[in-house]
């Protein structure tokens, strides 16, 4: 991996985007339709499924989708669409089912492998088999423990999709990490202004203090500076060696994370959702949704290795409350971010160099929004 100064990456003449992109509903349904649509999104940790037929929804836009796990332990992805009348089959955002997947409308049930196994009085249609109407499958992929999905009725393949991530996080042993909190937010602002948030620290000195005493913000390197993974690392100051609420380590380092990597923090953007933050000891992911131009919400969850959860010995909580402040801070500025572009007074500025990889965002948004495959 090669590492390059933020500022050296910055295009000349980057600057900013235009209002519309940020409070315009017909680009909000064309992000739906070519992004959200098309690209593998992340939907959350595989073991938030642990038992067979667990499941969980995953809703954007018009879109519904039922993730659960299958009799023989897999994941599978389903539209939440009922064959017979359209009806949405699923209301609850997470539950168990037992053994089968009914309608609460005709009583059309299916089983977890999506097959349709019960339809009512519908032996006496002519012609009419169960075979030919099973739920609508959605690719699904797992990565480090991730859940992806695709909705694209022609997904492009995963591990090619995937292919520069691949091996790049393997000292963090991610797959391994079980999540000790969750938190969810809703900010009133455009999805996009979170991802842009999280790309850069030019704001840190000012709206995070804290975080700015821990790492320099001026010292940020990339190897990933172009295209849908953007992200490289910033190295702590001589007197810190994690990102909490005292700068110490909150417990021991992961067991693979060893010499330059003790003392830096690694974050990435994964479009179109997927933030992920590598510290010493722990890992920080959010996922971010739309939810109309001008809000959106977001989850945030931590992982740590077992050991150190079921211990309950160490101050995992100062990471996680030192997050959940600077998230909040950063929610809270894209927000006025959001009221200020609404104004007519808005127009496009120039990138500072410590913002080159939002310039790196908005080139791969527009190709991909603008896509016509």
């Amino acid at each position: 991996m090669t590492f390059k100064k933020t500022a050296e990456t910055l295009p000349k003449g980057a600057h900013t985007l235009e209002r519309d992109y940020y409070v315009n509903p017909s680009i909000l349904q064309r992000e739906y339709n070519n992004i959200f649509f098309r690209n593998w999104i992340c939907a959350g940790r595989s073991s938030e499924l642990t038992e067979v037929g667990q499941y969980k929804l995953i809703n954007i836009d018009t879109e519904s989708v039922i993730v659960l796990r299958e009799k023989n332990g897999n994941l599978k992805a389903y539209f939440n669409v009922c064959r017979h009348r359209g009806t949405r089959i699923c209301e609850k955002v997470a539950g168990q089912f037992s053994k089968s997947i009914q309608c609460g409308y005709h009583g059309w049930t299916y089983g977890l492998d999506g097959r349709l196994i019960g339809a009512p009085h519908m032996d006496a249609v002519e012609g009419f088999k169960k075979d030919d109407y099973p739920l609508h499958s959605i690719a699904l992929a797992e990565w480090e423990g991730f859940i992806f999905i695709n909705i694209s009725d022609n997904p492009e393949n995963f591990d090619t999709a995937f292919a520069p991530l691949f091996g790049r996080f393997s000292n963090w042993n991610i797959s391994e990490l079980v999540v000790q909190e969750t938190k969810e937010y809703v900010v009133k602002g455009n999805w996009k202004l979170v991802i842009q948030n999280y790309c850069e620290c030019y704001h840190c000195p000012i709206l995070h203090p804290d975080l700015a005493a821990i790492h320099n913000y001026m010292g940020g390197q990339n190897d990933l500076h172009e295209g849908p993974f953007l992200g490289g690392f910033m190295e702590f100051n001589e007197d810190k060696d994690s990102i909490t609420s005292s700068g110490n380590l909150c417990c021991p380092p992961l067991k693979n994370v060893k010499d330059e990597d003790l003392k830096r923090v690694y974050y990435y953007s994964i479009s179109p959702n997927m933030l992920l933050s590598l510290h010493p000891e722990y890992v920080m992911y959010h996922t971010v949704w739309p939810d109309g131009v001008d809000k959106c919400k977001v989850t945030c969850s931590w992982l740590f290795e077992n050991d150190v959860v079921k211990s309950g010995k160490h101050q995992t909580q100062d990471a996680i409350d030192f997050w959940d402040m600077t998230n909040k801070q950063d929610w809270y500025i894209s927000e006025l971010s959001q009221l200020g572009i609404q104004s007519k007074k808005y127009s496009p500025a120039p990138y500072s160099g410590q913002e080159s990889l939002l310039a790196a965002f908005d080139k791969y948004y527009l190709s991909d929004l603008n896509s016509s495959t």
